[in-house]
Order: structure tokens, then sequence, then C-alpha cells
């Protein structure tokens, strides 16, 4: 990891990794004690996804999930040339963690099916699977970008809640 990450020549602190998706590495950044979420783009193949412009495609889908109040962390800055984006750092465990831990919530279920009703009726998905949420102060928060025009092969009742509970799918991504 580098001593510094520039966001338009603005340095922060990497304090740590906090995951791959399939667009990118997310690092936790401190800068003048506060911390943010720094999100660097990455261009390595994915087998069962197909991009474009992924810096492009995230900003565009964050416009869209903001004009719904879909409940995410605020952009704060993009660096094109660099293909990162600075984004609110939204603290607590997610959904992934609270299932694992036996501490999932019926609550965050609801908050969820609420965003879908939200997201359906706009004609999109978002990426249901279980690291892309975390609870905060008792709110679910959406902490990707992505969305996709609507298919009911990957709504959150026909794909992503299969990894919302200890199911055999989800006990196999806890293995990995």
């Amino acid at each position: 990891m580098e001593d510094r990450m520039y966001v338009n020549e603005t340095a922060y602190r990497p304090v740590r990794l906090l995951g791959k998706g399939k667009g990118g590495y997310s690092y936790l950044v401190e800068r003048d004690g506060a911390l943010f979420v720094l999100k660097q783009i990455h261009h390595e193949p994915c087998d069962y996804y197909q991009f474009g412009d992924k810096l492009q495609s995230e900003l565009q889908d964050y416009q869209r999930l903001t004009a719904l109040d879909i409940p995410m962390p605020r952009l704060l800055d993009a660096d094109i040339p660099r293909e990162r984006i600075l984004k609110e750092y939204i603290a607590g465990d997610t959904v992934f963690e609270l299932v694992a831990q036996d501490r999932m919530q019926s609550a965050y279920v609801r908050q969820l099916q609420a965003m879908c009703r939200i997201l359906y009726a706009a004609g999109l998905n978002i990426d249901y699977y279980p690291t892309n949420f975390v609870v905060q102060d008792e709110t679910l928060y959406y902490i990707d970008y992505e969305c996709n025009p609507y298919d009911p092969q990957w709504d959150f009742e026909h794909w992503g809640s299969r990894y919302w509970q200890k199911s055999e799918e989800f006990l196999q991504a806890l293995q990995k």
C-alpha cells in the first residue's frame, strides 16, 4: 500500500484495505483526523460482469441513486486521471458480518425491502451482496454506487436474499 494516496492533489494517509470488488479496491484513509473511503478503480477481468468506463459508471450511478434517496455515503471528490473517488466513511458492521455473527435483525431486511420498492419502480437493481451494506445507528446504508437495469434474476428476492441469511451460499462465501 502506498504511503500517501492522492485525490486531486490532496494527500490522504491509508489506514487499511477495506475490500476489493468487481470494479475497484476500497481503502480507509485519513486526513487531519477525519476518515474517508478512497476507491481505486481497477481493470482486472471479471468473468461474470461486463464493464464500460468504470469511473464514469460509478459517478452516473451515484447520481441515479442519490435522486432516489437511497441511503449511501456522500461522494466527496473524483480524480478522473487517477481513477479514484473519495466517499464519506460510514462506520459500522457490514450485513455480511452481522449474518456471520448471528446479529442480523429483521429491521435491516425491512429497510432493504423499502429500498427495493423504490429501485424496482425506477427499473433498477443494486448489488445486493451483504458486504455492500453497512449498518450505522440502526440505519442501513448501501456503500457501493453500482446499479444496473432491473433483471429479476439479480433482484434481492431471487439472488441477494440468499446471502442475507446463513444459507448454503452464505456459508460457502464465509469459507473463502
